[in-house]
């Protein structure tokens, strides 16, 4: 098996953990959107990467909240989208989402050869987790 997607099954099963945590995790409703669970895979995955620390995160949700409280609860309440808010503001502010960061990473998909990941079957066995 490739190294790669080992590293991809070990990251899908710590996010997998990690919202059975999560209040309603054991149940089918833990995420109302597709979105919400990559918002929620990304930010857990950005965070042991090193992007950020997840007390900044932490501070930086609680602030979105409060911005909306603030505002009367003009927009429609929806946890994730105040999760997702967060996550962008602490990226942005270490420079994660900076021009030159998202430059340098474009230049870096697009001297990617075409074929070198998805573009060109795979002929290697699959592992699929059972359906839960």
């Amino acid at each position: 098996m490739r190294s790669d997607a080992t590293e991809l099954g070990d990251a899908r099963r710590r996010v997998e953990s990690l919202i059975r945590e999560l209040p309603g995790g054991s149940g089918d409703r833990c995420f109302d959107q597709p979105w919400e669970l990559r918002a929620f895979a990304i930010a857990v995955a950005a965070y042991h990467s090193g992007q950020y620390e997840w007390s900044e995160f932490q501070l930086s949700l609680i602030e979105s909240i409060k911005d909306w409280e603030q505002s009367g609860g003009q927009e429609p309440w929806s946890y994730y989208e105040h999760w997702l808010e967060a996550l962008e503001t602490v990226l942005a502010g270490n420079g994660a989402l900076s021009d030159a960061a998202l430059d340098e990473r474009t230049k870096a998909v697009l001297a990617t050869p075409k074929n070198q990941n998805h573009h060109q079957a795979h002929r290697e066995p699959v592992a699929i987790d059972p359906a839960r």
